[in-house]
């Protein structure tokens, strides 16, 4: 089930979806893994660009976001050569930004069941 927005705790989260909204990301969701034992990672975040050149610009949005919000660089970057699926490792949140083939195919925030999902609203 994937709830409405509210409002995350996580100042890296929300660097991160303000960095997708800037860039017009859709479909974003925020998978919490906080009360998963044993993940990777806290969150993942997921949003879907139009085109390979709108992932570029999202992936750069949200590395600035990141940066400027929440005072973090993302450990690695991976996918921005084809621009199809970039995913970005911040330790703490690892970032997804995919093309909507991608994403539909590997449907990858349901791969974790127990997660909360929250869907964040396009801004337009």
């Amino acid at each position: 089930m994937i709830n409405k927005l509210k409002k995350e705790k996580n100042p890296l989260v929300e660097a991160i979806v303000q960095g997708m909204q800037d860039k017009k990301g859709k479909n974003i969701v925020v998978v919490d893994l906080t009360e998963i034992p044993d993940t990777i990672c806290g969150y993942f975040v997921i949003a879907t660009g139009g085109s390979p050149t709108q992932i570029q610009a999202l992936a750069r949005s949200v590395g600035d976001k990141a940066l400027e919000l929440a005072h973090q660089k993302p450990l690695a970057v991976d996918g921005m050569h084809y621009s199809q699926w970039v995913a970005m490792d911040f330790a703490e949140v690892i970032v997804h930004i995919m093309l909507p083939e991608e994403r539909a195919f590997y449907d990858i925030e349901h791969l974790w069941a127990d997660a909360r999902l929250t869907q964040v609203p396009d801004l337009d």
